[in-house]
Parts: C-alpha cells; sequence; structure tokens
C-alpha cells in the first residue's frame, strides 16, 4: 500500500515505524473495505504494508494470518466460532461469543482485538409497499403470517442459505414455519435484493451490513429470537506479531469501535451501488472520522 497518510487521532507518534505488515481479507466488499481500512491505519501509524486483500472464499485470509503469511485481517466472531471452531450452537450474546472465539483461537496463536458493533448477519427484508399490506416486523410476525395466510408469504434465498442449519432449515423450525417449497425460489444474492424490492418475492433473504438495503429502501425484519448467529467484525490478528507490535491493538481499536451497521451499510453501498473503489471508500471514511490526515 503506498497511501500519503499521517496520523490523525490514531498513530500519533508512529508506534508502527520499522513494522513490515501484511493485511489480507475476502473478496467480498465489505471485507475488501474493512481490509483496506486496517492497512491504511496501519501506514499512517509509520508501518510499511502489503496489500493481501481480496483473497477467495473464508479459509484462505484465515489460514494465511494462521502460518504468518499475513499478520491481520478483520474476520467475523460468527465465521470462527461456527465454520473454523467447529461448533453447531451460536452464543446469542455478542460479547459472550467473541470471548469464546478468542479464548479458542489463543492456542492456534491468533489473538482476536475487541470486536465492532457491525454485525453482518442473516435478515429477512421486504419492500414498503408489502410492509404497508402485511406490517411484519418480526420473523415471528412472518410466521404467523404463514399460518394464517400462506398464499401470503414467498421467499427468495441463495442456495447455500437454503441449506444451512444457520439458515432456512433452522430458522423455518426455530419460528414455526412451514413454508411449501413451492413458495421459496433460490437465486444469486445480487438478484435477491432487486427481486424483493420490486416485490415478485414479499420475503428476499439479505445480509444486514449490504448497502442495497438502504438504497432500496427495503424493511428488515428484527429476529426477535435471537436465531441467527453473531457476526461482528473483530481484528484476527496473529500472536506472534502482536506480541512484536503491541501498538497494533492502540491503532486498530479506536476505529474497530467506530464500525456499526449503518457505517457497513453506507460504505459498502458506496462501492455495490454507486461503484467506488474499496480502497478509496476506505480512505475517505479514515479521513472524514479523523483517523488520519
Amino acid at each position: 500500500m503506498v497511501d500519503d497518510v499521517q496520523p490523525g487521532s490514531i498513530g500519533r507518534g508512529k508506534p508502527l515505524e520499522g513494522a513490515h505488515l501484511t493485511v489480507t481479507s475476502k473478496s467480498f466488499t465489505e471485507s475488501l473495505i474493512m481490509g483496506a481500512i486496517m492497512g491504511i491505519a496501519f501506514q499512517a501509524a509509520g508501518a510499511d504494508v502489503l496489500d493481501r486483500t481480496g483473497i477467495q472464499g473464508s479459509i484462505g485470509g484465515r489460514e494465511a494470518v494462521l502460518k504468518g503469511d499475513a499478520d491481520a485481517m478483520y474476520e467475523y466472531t460468527g465465521t470462527a466460532w461456527i465454520t473454523y471452531q467447529g461448533n453447531s450452537e451460536p452464543i446469542a450474546d455478542p460479547y459472550r461469543q467473541w470471548e469464546a472465539v478468542r479464548d479458542a483461537d489463543l492456542k492456534n496463536g491468533l489473538t482476536w482485538l475487541p470486536p465492532s458493533r457491525l454485525n453482518n448477519t442473516y435478515a429477512l427484508a421486504m419492500n414498503q409497499a408489502n410492509y404497508k399490506k402485511y406490517g411484519t416486523k418480526t420473523l415471528s410476525d412472518v410466521a404467523e403470517l404463514s399460518q394464517r395466510d400462506p398464499k401470503a408469504v414467498t421467499l427468495c434465498v441463495e442456495g447455500e442459505f437454503a441449506n444451512r442449519a444457520d439458515g432456512l432449515p433452522g430458522m423455518q423450525k426455530a419460528y414455526g414455519m412451514n413454508l411449501p417449497t413451492g413458495r421459496i425460489t433460490q437465486m444469486d444474492t445480487g438478484i435477491i435484493y432487486t427481486q424483493a424490492a420490486k416485490g415478485s418475492c414479499v420475503y428476499g433473504e439479505v445480509f444486514t451490513t449490504d448497502g442495497r438495503i438502504t438504497s432500496m429502501d427495503l424493511v428488515v425484519m428484527d429476529d426477535d429470537k435471537k436465531f441467527f448467529p453473531n457476526y461482528n467484525a473483530a481484528p484476527e490478528i496473529n500472536t506472534k506479531t502482536l506480541k512484536k507490535w503491541p501498538a497494533i491493538a492502540e491503532v486498530l481499536n479506536p476505529i474497530t469501535k467506530k464500525l456499526n451497521n449503518r457505517v457497513a451499510q453506507q460504505l459498502n453501498a458506496k462501492v455495490d451501488v454507486d461503484g467506488e473503489d474499496p480502497h478509496q471508500v476506505a480512505l475517505d471514511w479514515l479521513k472524514e472520522e479523523g483517523f488520519v490526515k
């Protein structure tokens, strides 16, 4: 990374001067933005940063940090707890889930810094017209509607969500839904948003931090039984790197604290809706917030 940045509210005194750090991320918009945020922050604090963001799939980035091929990334607590650490039941309290993930990964040579409020989990959403028509606000309301008026509920979902235990099958079981297969259509993620916005399906499976929720004026149903896992973003650091450069924590903690779903939706929309570059979006945000100059 070759950004011309200086310390703002973070990185004062250049505590990472002399460090050579590699940041990584997954390949989807939000992860690319957070990878750039991390790398730019490290630069402002004096580090030389190698950009290895955009690794395909979930496993690759984590493996890079585990092996020391990369030093740090923003990862999701739910992904670590269920996919990497092999647990089947999420922990309902987001902070307790982060603690459990942190404790389990210490023996793997990974250290998790404090989590953000950014929670990129599953949800169902509908357009304003259908919201006015049916008035559902929670997934319990959707379940009640499906029992009272089965023909009212149509659902658009991804193939993965349709088959995951923490997706559609588990959601239906938890909320007592029994939607006929003919009322459920599987499609690609991007199409779900446009179909839900058009009303072609009454409810679409969405991710809670996706910028298209705001740009398409969709209404998100509250997961009132807390079925879906918490996917809070937090820095995952190679422990050896953190011991050598402990200032990484003081550089990242104020930034992580600022990340929430509203911020994520705004930043993601700049890329997915407006077509901006993820790295530039990250740089602009860090400057706007005064973290860097």
